[in-house]
Protein backbone atom coordinates (compact mmCIF):
# COMPACT_ATOMS: atom_id res chain seq x y z
CA UNK A 1 0.00 0.00 0.00
CA UNK A 2 1.21 3.26 -0.77
CA UNK A 3 1.22 6.27 1.53
CA UNK A 4 -2.62 6.67 1.00
CA UNK A 5 -3.55 6.09 4.19
CA UNK A 6 -4.24 9.26 6.37
CA UNK A 7 -2.64 7.78 8.87
CA UNK A 8 0.44 7.13 7.47
CA UNK A 9 3.67 10.13 6.37
CA UNK A 10 6.99 10.60 4.85
CA UNK A 11 8.80 12.58 7.68
CA UNK A 12 12.00 14.40 7.43
CA UNK A 13 14.11 16.12 10.37
CA UNK A 14 12.44 19.45 9.92
CA UNK A 15 8.86 17.73 10.17
CA UNK A 16 9.56 15.61 12.90
CA UNK A 17 9.14 17.79 15.93
CA UNK A 18 5.66 18.74 14.72
CA UNK A 19 4.96 15.54 12.86
CA UNK A 20 5.89 12.91 15.29
CA UNK A 21 6.78 14.31 18.55
CA UNK A 22 4.09 16.80 19.06
CA UNK A 23 1.54 14.16 17.21
CA UNK A 24 2.74 11.44 19.92
CA UNK A 25 0.64 13.50 22.61
CA UNK A 26 -2.20 12.67 20.49
CA UNK A 27 -2.15 9.13 19.29
CA UNK A 28 1.13 6.95 19.62
CA UNK A 29 3.52 7.16 16.63
CA UNK A 30 5.79 4.17 14.90
CA UNK A 31 8.79 5.78 13.34
CA UNK A 32 10.45 2.79 10.03
CA UNK A 33 13.84 3.64 9.67
CA UNK A 34 14.02 2.58 5.99
CA UNK A 35 15.93 3.15 2.68
CA UNK A 36 15.39 1.85 -0.81
CA UNK A 37 18.56 -0.62 -1.05
CA UNK A 38 17.32 -2.51 2.16
CA UNK A 39 15.75 -6.05 1.51
CA UNK A 40 14.13 -6.64 4.58
CA UNK A 41 12.71 -2.97 4.66
CA UNK A 42 10.93 -4.18 1.45
CA UNK A 43 8.87 -6.89 3.64
CA UNK A 44 8.72 -4.73 6.67
CA UNK A 45 7.29 -2.02 4.88
CA UNK A 46 4.03 -3.05 3.47
CA UNK A 47 3.09 -5.11 6.68
CA UNK A 48 3.24 -1.50 8.72
CA UNK A 49 1.66 0.49 6.04
CA UNK A 50 -1.42 -2.40 5.74
CA UNK A 51 -1.52 -2.89 9.79
CA UNK A 52 -1.36 1.06 10.28
CA UNK A 53 -4.26 1.66 7.65
CA UNK A 54 -6.20 -1.46 9.45
CA UNK A 55 -6.37 -0.18 13.02
CA UNK A 56 -7.82 2.85 11.77
CA UNK A 57 -6.01 5.46 13.75
CA UNK A 58 -5.09 3.83 16.82
CA UNK A 59 -1.59 4.70 16.23
CA UNK A 60 0.16 6.55 12.95
CA UNK A 61 3.00 5.07 11.02
CA UNK A 62 6.12 7.75 10.37
CA UNK A 63 8.30 6.54 7.61
CA UNK A 64 12.12 8.10 7.82
CA UNK A 65 14.31 7.17 4.95
CA UNK A 66 18.13 7.05 6.69
CA UNK A 67 19.82 8.34 3.59
CA UNK A 68 17.97 10.96 2.96
CA UNK A 69 17.68 12.04 7.12
CA UNK A 70 21.11 10.73 8.24
CA UNK A 71 21.08 13.44 11.19
CA UNK A 72 17.46 12.19 12.41
CA UNK A 73 18.91 8.45 12.20
CA UNK A 74 21.72 9.01 13.88
CA UNK A 75 19.94 11.03 16.93
CA UNK A 76 17.58 7.86 17.70
CA UNK A 77 21.13 5.34 17.25
CA UNK A 78 19.90 3.69 14.10
CA UNK A 79 22.58 0.99 13.65
CA UNK A 80 20.81 -1.28 10.93
CA UNK A 81 17.84 -1.49 9.40
CA UNK A 82 14.52 -1.93 9.44
CA UNK A 83 14.51 -0.10 12.88
CA UNK A 84 11.12 0.82 14.30
CA UNK A 85 10.87 3.26 17.07
CA UNK A 86 7.46 4.31 19.18
CA UNK A 87 6.89 7.42 20.39
CA UNK A 88 4.33 8.27 22.72
CA UNK A 89 3.30 11.64 24.45
CA UNK A 90 7.17 12.77 22.87
CA UNK A 91 9.44 10.25 24.38
CA UNK A 92 10.13 6.73 22.90
CA UNK A 93 9.07 3.87 24.79
CA UNK A 94 10.02 0.79 22.70
CA UNK A 95 11.47 -0.17 19.67
CA UNK A 96 12.74 -3.61 17.45
CA UNK A 97 15.19 -3.95 14.74
CA UNK A 98 13.87 -6.61 11.52
CA UNK A 99 11.53 -7.62 9.73
CA UNK A 100 9.27 -9.06 12.08
CA UNK A 101 6.31 -11.42 11.07
CA UNK A 102 2.61 -10.09 11.84
CA UNK A 103 2.46 -11.47 15.18
CA UNK A 104 5.18 -10.76 16.69
CA UNK A 105 4.40 -6.88 15.68
CA UNK A 106 1.31 -7.11 17.27
CA UNK A 107 2.34 -8.11 20.36
CA UNK A 108 5.11 -5.47 20.12
CA UNK A 109 1.91 -3.05 19.56
CA UNK A 110 0.34 -4.07 23.22
CA UNK A 111 3.30 -2.69 24.69
CA UNK A 112 2.80 0.74 22.73
CA UNK A 113 -0.91 1.43 22.48
CA UNK A 114 -2.88 2.82 25.39
CA UNK A 115 -3.97 0.72 27.94
CA UNK A 116 -7.76 1.15 30.04
CA UNK A 117 -5.74 2.87 32.51
CA UNK A 118 -4.07 5.03 30.30
CA UNK A 119 -7.45 6.04 28.49
CA UNK A 120 -8.54 6.95 32.28
CA UNK A 121 -5.51 9.14 32.93
CA UNK A 122 -5.96 11.01 30.03
CA UNK A 123 -9.81 11.53 31.13
CA UNK A 124 -8.67 12.67 34.80
CA UNK A 125 -6.10 15.06 32.70
CA UNK A 126 -9.10 16.20 30.51
CA UNK A 127 -11.28 16.70 33.71
CA UNK A 128 -8.39 18.57 35.44
CA UNK A 129 -8.50 20.95 32.05
CA UNK A 130 -12.06 21.62 32.38
CA UNK A 131 -11.99 22.39 36.05
CA UNK A 132 -12.99 18.92 37.47
CA UNK A 133 -10.16 18.89 40.65
CA UNK A 134 -12.28 16.14 42.24
CA UNK A 135 -13.25 13.95 39.30
CA UNK A 136 -9.77 14.20 38.16
CA UNK A 137 -8.36 13.08 40.88
CA UNK A 138 -11.39 10.52 41.89
CA UNK A 139 -9.88 8.68 38.48
CA UNK A 140 -6.33 8.99 39.11
CA UNK A 141 -6.69 7.28 42.50
CA UNK A 142 -8.42 4.30 41.02
CA UNK A 143 -5.47 4.29 38.73
CA UNK A 144 -3.29 4.10 41.19
CA UNK A 145 -5.43 1.84 43.10
CA UNK A 146 -5.01 -0.75 40.25
CA UNK A 147 -1.20 0.41 39.44
CA UNK A 148 0.34 2.15 42.24
CA UNK A 149 3.59 2.76 40.12
CA UNK A 150 1.21 3.72 36.85
CA UNK A 151 3.78 6.31 35.71
CA UNK A 152 1.22 8.87 34.13
CA UNK A 153 -1.17 8.79 36.83
CA UNK A 154 1.18 8.92 39.89
CA UNK A 155 2.95 12.29 38.17
CA UNK A 156 -0.22 14.05 37.41
CA UNK A 157 -1.69 13.08 41.05
CA UNK A 158 1.36 14.43 43.01
CA UNK A 159 1.23 17.60 41.27
CA UNK A 160 -2.58 17.89 41.92
CA UNK A 161 -1.92 17.22 45.57
CA UNK A 162 1.48 20.03 45.48
CA UNK A 163 -1.19 22.27 44.46
CA UNK A 164 -3.45 21.12 47.61
CA UNK A 165 -0.40 21.45 49.61
CA UNK A 166 -0.24 17.72 50.72
CA UNK A 167 2.88 17.21 50.10
CA UNK A 168 3.46 14.20 52.64
CA UNK A 169 1.13 12.05 49.91
CA UNK A 170 2.68 13.67 46.78
CA UNK A 171 6.11 12.09 48.01
CA UNK A 172 4.80 8.77 48.92
CA UNK A 173 3.17 8.91 45.41
CA UNK A 174 6.85 9.93 43.72
CA UNK A 175 8.25 7.20 45.93
CA UNK A 176 6.83 4.45 43.87
CA UNK A 177 7.79 5.91 40.51
CA UNK A 178 10.18 5.25 38.08
CA UNK A 179 12.67 8.53 38.70
CA UNK A 180 12.91 10.09 35.56
CA UNK A 181 12.93 13.70 34.77
CA UNK A 182 9.59 14.82 35.54
CA UNK A 183 9.59 12.83 38.89
CA UNK A 184 12.78 14.42 39.97
CA UNK A 185 11.01 18.17 38.89
CA UNK A 186 7.52 17.29 41.13
CA UNK A 187 10.00 16.18 44.08
CA UNK A 188 11.89 19.46 44.25
CA UNK A 189 8.99 21.38 43.63
CA UNK A 190 7.30 19.26 46.98
CA UNK A 191 10.41 20.20 49.02
CA UNK A 192 10.50 23.70 48.27
CA UNK A 193 6.29 23.44 49.35
CA UNK A 194 7.68 21.64 52.19
CA UNK A 195 9.97 23.59 53.78
CA UNK A 196 7.83 27.14 52.79
CA UNK A 197 5.55 28.70 55.35
CA UNK A 198 4.48 31.90 57.31
CA UNK A 199 3.05 35.00 55.88
CA UNK A 200 5.15 36.36 53.36
CA UNK A 201 4.61 40.37 54.78
CA UNK A 202 5.82 39.01 58.14
CA UNK A 203 8.50 37.12 55.96
CA UNK A 204 9.59 39.96 54.31
CA UNK A 205 9.48 42.25 57.64
CA UNK A 206 11.97 39.51 59.80
CA UNK A 207 14.30 38.99 56.83
CA UNK A 208 14.84 43.02 56.57
CA UNK A 209 15.38 43.67 59.57
CA UNK A 210 17.62 40.81 60.10
CA UNK A 211 19.73 40.64 56.87
CA UNK A 212 22.97 38.66 58.30
CA UNK A 213 20.01 35.90 59.61
CA UNK A 214 20.38 33.04 57.61
CA UNK A 215 17.29 31.48 58.82
CA UNK A 216 15.32 34.69 57.96
CA UNK A 217 16.54 34.82 54.58
CA UNK A 218 15.66 31.28 53.74
CA UNK A 219 12.49 31.23 55.33
CA UNK A 220 11.66 34.03 53.16
CA UNK A 221 13.01 32.74 50.06
CA UNK A 222 11.53 29.06 50.42
CA UNK A 223 8.23 31.34 50.75
CA UNK A 224 8.84 33.17 47.70
CA UNK A 225 9.62 30.25 45.47
CA UNK A 226 6.54 28.30 46.54
CA UNK A 227 4.64 31.42 45.36
CA UNK A 228 7.11 30.58 41.73
CA UNK A 229 8.26 33.95 42.73
CA UNK A 230 11.61 32.46 41.47
CA UNK A 231 14.23 34.89 40.61
CA UNK A 232 14.18 36.81 44.14
CA UNK A 233 14.19 33.35 45.91
CA UNK A 234 17.25 32.24 44.23
CA UNK A 235 18.80 35.86 44.81
CA UNK A 236 18.53 35.15 48.36
CA UNK A 237 19.49 31.92 48.68
CA UNK A 238 22.48 32.96 47.15
CA UNK A 239 23.21 35.81 49.15
CA UNK A 240 23.06 32.82 52.24
CA UNK A 241 25.55 30.90 50.16
CA UNK A 242 27.92 33.80 49.78
CA UNK A 243 27.21 34.77 53.58
CA UNK A 244 28.86 31.22 54.30
CA UNK A 245 27.20 30.46 57.49
CA UNK A 246 25.29 27.68 59.06
CA UNK A 247 22.49 28.47 56.75
CA UNK A 248 25.19 27.67 53.78
CA UNK A 249 24.53 24.22 52.59
CA UNK A 250 21.00 24.42 53.16
CA UNK A 251 20.48 27.29 50.67
CA UNK A 252 22.76 25.74 48.54
CA UNK A 253 20.10 22.59 48.21
CA UNK A 254 17.06 25.28 47.81
CA UNK A 255 18.79 26.63 45.52
CA UNK A 256 19.39 22.83 43.49
CA UNK A 257 15.96 22.46 43.94
CA UNK A 258 14.34 25.74 42.42
CA UNK A 259 16.92 24.31 39.00
CA UNK A 260 14.86 21.19 39.32
CA UNK A 261 11.76 22.96 38.83
CA UNK A 262 12.69 25.01 36.26
CA UNK A 263 14.57 22.55 34.33
CA UNK A 264 17.98 23.05 32.85
CA UNK A 265 17.30 24.99 29.97
CA UNK A 266 15.59 27.67 31.96
CA UNK A 267 17.68 30.80 31.16
CA UNK A 268 17.41 31.47 35.57
CA UNK A 269 19.08 28.05 36.05
CA UNK A 270 21.77 28.54 33.43
CA UNK A 271 22.54 32.22 35.53
CA UNK A 272 22.03 30.90 38.92
CA UNK A 273 24.09 28.28 38.33
CA UNK A 274 26.89 29.64 36.98
CA UNK A 275 26.69 32.48 40.33
CA UNK A 276 26.11 29.35 43.11
CA UNK A 277 29.72 27.50 41.24
CA UNK A 278 31.81 30.27 42.07
CA UNK A 279 30.19 31.81 45.70
CA UNK A 280 30.71 28.12 46.29
CA UNK A 281 34.29 27.77 45.37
Amino acid sequence: MEDTSPYIKDVTLEGFPSEVLNRSREVPVLVDFWAEWCGPCKTLSPLLERMTHEAGGAYELAKVDVDANQELSAQFMVQSIPTVVAIRDGKEVNRFTGALPEAAITAFLETVLPTELDLMVDAARTALVTGDTAGAEHMLRQVLDTKPDHQDAGTSLAALLIDHGDIDEAMIVLGKLVPDADVERLQAAARLRLTSGGDIAELEAAASAAPDDDEAQLALARALAARSEFEPALDRLLGVVRNKGEGKEAARLAMLDIFGVLGNDHPLTSTYRRQLATALY
